[in-house]
């Protein structure tokens, strides 16, 4: 068995509060990463570029919010989402692993949001792990019709024996989530309150991670005042087992 450790973060593009009381906190926010000691860290409001917000603060950082959060070691994907006036955001993954290919799927379902799947494939000592990192609509509607084409997706894209993980904020609670995903055969690891938003307060789970070919152990959320105050959301931490492929789930 390989041990996993898979987490997921909305990271609020790296900038929390309103108007004159917008803080940056990318900086606060490549600490904690670097302290999670995860294989792999799937991010979501992910910054490329803010021509805005660069200019806004002195110590906007020089790289990619993606290629910034990295730590020493780690490989970074990250794929555009959305394009705005004065830049873009999207979806990032951090790998321990080698990625051995990445591509991207546009799940935009209307035009007033633009959202998109991220897919990455790593080599986990010789074998190959999907994952797929999302960001659902704020209407259940569309976040239905986003399943069913992230489902269609996993049939046309991955083999049916590679494991497979997709994390990502999905803007709903995990039962129904769940039950949308019957098809590509995705469980969660077991947890009694894994509650991610709001940070100050949390209330609900709506960011998750599920997995096909993998053994779930658990998952956990940090408490404290700096996770409170660094994004809207609280990562998930989630572990995992990958079996040898003789014995894969």
């Amino acid at each position: 068995m390989t041990p996993l450790r898979v987490v997921t973060y909305n990271i609020h593009k790296g900038v929390q509060g309103l108007g004159p009381l917008r803080r940056l906190e990318i900086h606060n926010l490549s600490q904690a990463i670097a302290d999670m000691e995860a294989d792999v860290i799937c991010l979501q409001e992910v910054r490329k570029m803010h021509h805005v917000e660069s200019r806004h603060f002195p110590h906007w950082p020089d790289s990619p919010q993606a290629d910034f959060l990295a730590p020493e070691g780690y490989h970074a994907v990250y794929r555009t989402n959305a394009v705005t006036r004065h830049g873009e955001h999207g979806n990032a993954l951090l790998s321990r692993w080698p990625v051995l290919m990445h591509g991207h799927e546009d799940m935009s379902d209307h035009r007033l949001e633009q959202r998109g799947l991220l897919h990455v494939e790593l080599d986990v000592h010789g074998r190959s792990v999907h994952v797929l990192v999302v960001h659902l609509g704020l209407i259940r509607a569309s976040r239905e019709r986003q399943l069913k084409q992230l489902a269609r997706y996993v049939a046309r894209e991955i083999p049916p024996l590679s494991p497979l993980l997709v994390a990502g904020d999905f803007n709903d609670l995990g039962p129904w989530v769940a039950r949308q995903l019957v098809g590509p055969a995705l469980v969660a690891p077991a947890a009694q309150r894994c509650a991610t938003f709001p940070s100050r307060l949390p209330l609900v789970q709506l960011d998750h991670v599920l997995g096909r070919g993998l053994v779930p152990l658990a998952s956990q959320v940090p408490r404290g005042r700096l996770w409170a105050r660094m994004s809207d959301h609280l990562p998930l931490f989630t572990d995992w087992n990958l079996p040898p492929e003789a014995q894969a789930c």
